[in-house]
């Protein structure tokens, strides 16, 4: 029976006993862990609406698809994790909405050997990397072009403020390592904590400072709290967000603040200003007017296009997998991570994949746009 199951429980944690011996299965089981509740909510819920419009079925085998909530905590998400290794036999894993929790469903997935799609950049170690991919642009592509624009608007100097976490760290090691060799410079970093309801302190600071643009290195709707804030301050400058950031959740809450913003976003949020040339034009438009039919109009997400691009590699490496290996095994597992890499040009609403041993990432340029806020609406940056 063609079936998708959308399961939400919540778990204790326990160890991590060793796998059962094989048993092949007559459905491919899938599971998702993510942040529908918490901090993190506002990446969560639309990776969650995205489920919607998934296949039931890939290669005539029907999909067993659970998902829980982590919260946006890594022990909630170890627990998904070990429960979909333990009990659920699944064949791959998603997850997680953010970088912490990501690391710690990659942890479990690489000690069990499950192939592991990554919602959230995170850093890999050649343990993870045996195991995950990384659906998300990677930040070195996306700060990449967040650099050059600053450097074409004749920016100097600039202040970072991101989170207290690996997904700050991300963004801070990676202006570091790009955007100090083009001169910029860096004249102060400030951080803040994903629950945090002020960030007023850090602000004064990068105020006195007076940098000529701000980086904000945070996601979902806490992204907006250094927005509103700087703007509140009186700053003028440019402010620039990240891709975790890029949703319609963002303007909803920064309101006025989010306007001139300069945020780095996948193709996802504006499919119809692409060539038609463009792989990502395809899934982009498919996913976003289902979703908009079924959410409301200027309801599409980055994150969204995330757990729906699971499904589109998973269309095109469960059928490779499949040749040589049944469901429920060791070997169906490994069959579909050699797939990740055996398959190239995977087109998806995000962008292009072409995953090596070595880039886990698999994305180019064709992965990345600038928006800007005008009229409280996302529009291509100049």
């Amino acid at each position: 029976m063609n079936r998708l199951s959308l399961v939400a429980v919540a778990a204790a944690v326990f160890a991590l006993p060793a796998l059962p011996a094989a048993a092949q299965s007559n459905e491919i089981t899938i599971g998702i862990s993510i942040s529908t509740t918490g901090p993190a909510a506002a990446l969560g819920v639309p990776e969650r609406n995205a489920l919607d419009f998934v296949p039931k079925e890939i290669a005539g085998v029907p999909l067993k698809v659970i998902v829980l909530d982590d919260g946006g905590d890594p022990t909630n998400a170890t627990t998904n994790a070990r429960r979909f290794v333990t009990e659920s036999k699944a064949d791959v894993i998603l997850g997680s909405s953010t970088t912490p929790p990501t690391i710690a469903v990659s942890n479990v997935a690489s000690e069990a050997g499950i192939p592991h799609l990554a919602l959230a950049p995170f850093p890999l170690t050649p343990e993870r990397a045996k195991w995950s991919v990384v659906l998300p642009q990677p930040v070195p592509i996306m700060g990449k072009v967040i650099y050059e624009h600053m450097k074409a608007h004749n920016v100097k100097t600039v202040g970072y403020i991101g989170y207290s976490d690996s997904y700050g760290d991300l963004w801070f090691n990676d202006f570091k390592k790009q955007a100090e060799p083009m001169a910029l410079t860096l004249v102060d970093e400030e951080r803040f904590a994903r629950p945090d309801t002020s960030v007023a302190g850090q602000v004064l600071k990068l105020v006195a400072a007076n940098p000529d643009a701000v980086l904000v290195g945070a996601s979902g709707t806490a992204a907006a709290l250094p927005q509103t804030s700087l703007r509140d301050r009186g700053y003028k400058g440019l402010i620039y967000q990240t891709h975790g950031a890029a949703s319609m959740d963002f303007i909803r809450i920064a309101g006025p603040a989010a306007e001139g913003v300069i945020m780095a976003s996948g193709p996802v949020m504006n499919p119809e200003g692409q060539a038609d040339s463009a792989l990502t034009k395809k899934p982009g438009l498919a996913l976003d007017t289902a979703y908009e039919a079924k959410y409301g109009p200027n309801t599409r997400s980055q994150f969204a296009g995330h757990s729906y691009d699971a499904f589109e590699v998973l269309k095109r490496v469960i059928p490779v997998a499949l040749k040589t290996a049944k469901p429920g095994t060791p070997e169906f597992r490994e069959a579909i991570r050699q797939a990740f890499m055996s398959e190239h040009e995977i087109a998806a609403t995000q962008g292009v994949y072409n995953w090596t041993e070595k880039d886990r990432s698999g994305l180019d340029d064709r992965s990345r746009i600038l928006l800007t806020v005008k009229n409280g609406k996302y529009v291509p940056a100049m």
